[in-house]
């Protein structure tokens, strides 16, 4: 098939549309930064003054907000563990190892991705109830784990699929054995892939809402859930402030990501990818 060559014209309006699509999709982000900087009560765009009181709102020691984020931060935090303990163990039974039922063991291990939020929450709202652990941040987390886990194995398949299998059988025909070879060989050249899972998985827990709303108690309250209720039952502009954050954060973990996974290659290609030192 003939292409048809390229023009100026035809480069200008590409940029062009690119930029507007693009300007769209940023939008309501640009949005929501501005307005939290405004002064007044009722959060209008644009503000009339400009003020970080939301903000100062937001970080007040003993305030809902700083309780809620304290409180999303554990949680996120134990989510992060759990996620990866799981992502590594499973992605490596289904990447290295010769599982019977292969496809169907993957397909499950991914099923919460599809499985819609509100259902895993209510299932995990009967499981933790009768417990009387509602409220908990471990039952939260333990929740979280469910939708953050399946994140973390898809990027760790990804990760150890990429490394060379060669390399770690060259070192274990010099004698070392499968915790050295992991140790020496196998996690150094993962570690871009253990950051990103840990980065998406805190992620995904921060944000979640479903789970912590069936899983919290009026003193436990998720970050999500405090903004949920602050929207729903009062117009509280303290909620910009809180979206700018989480926007932050969110460009800040994939800013992290992509920087490690950068270096890492950089890393691999200045020193080689086998130790120098003696695998024993």
């Amino acid at each position: 098939m003939m292409e048809l060559p390229a023009t100026r014209a035809g480069h200008i309006g590409r940029g062009i549309s690119a930029t507007a699509i693009l300007l769209f999709l940023a939008m309501p982000i640009v949005i929501i930064l501005v307005t939290s900087f405004g002064a007044d009560g009722i959060g209008t765009f644009p503000p009339k003054e400009y003020s970080a009181r939301w903000y100062e709102q937001m970080a007040a020691p003993g305030s809902d907000w700083a309780t809620s984020i304290a409180l999303s931060s554990l949680v996120a935090t134990l989510t992060t563990v759990f996620s990866l303990i799981l992502g590594v163990t499973a992605a490596t039974a289904l990447a290295r190892g010769r599982l019977p039922l292969h496809t169907a063991v993957y397909g499950l291990v991914l099923a919460p991705l599809l499985i819609p939020q509100v259902v895993i929450a209510l299932g995990l709202f009967l499981f933790f109830e009768p417990a009387g652990m509602l409220g908990s941040p471990l039952a939260i987390a333990l929740g979280h784990t469910v939708l953050a886990a399946p994140i973390a194995v898809l990027i760790m398949i990804s990760t150890l699929r990429g490394i060379d299998e060669r390399l770690e059988d060259a070192a274990a025909s010099m004698g070392a054995g499968r915790m050295t070879i992991a140790r020496r060989i196998t996690f150094p050249l993962a570690t871009p892939g253990l950051i990103a899972a840990a980065v998406f998985s805190f992620i995904t827990s921060f944000d979640e809402f479903f789970i912590a709303q069936f899983m919290s108690t009026p003193d436990t309250r998720t970050l999500p859930v405090l903004v949920f209720n602050a929207l729903q039952f009062d117009v509280d502009p303290t909620v910009t402030a809180v979206s700018a954050v989480l926007i932050a954060l969110a460009i800040l973990a994939l800013a992290l990501v992509a920087l490690v996974r950068k270096l890492g290659g950089h890393r691999n290609q200045q020193q080689g990818v086998l130790p120098v030192e003696p695998l024993t």
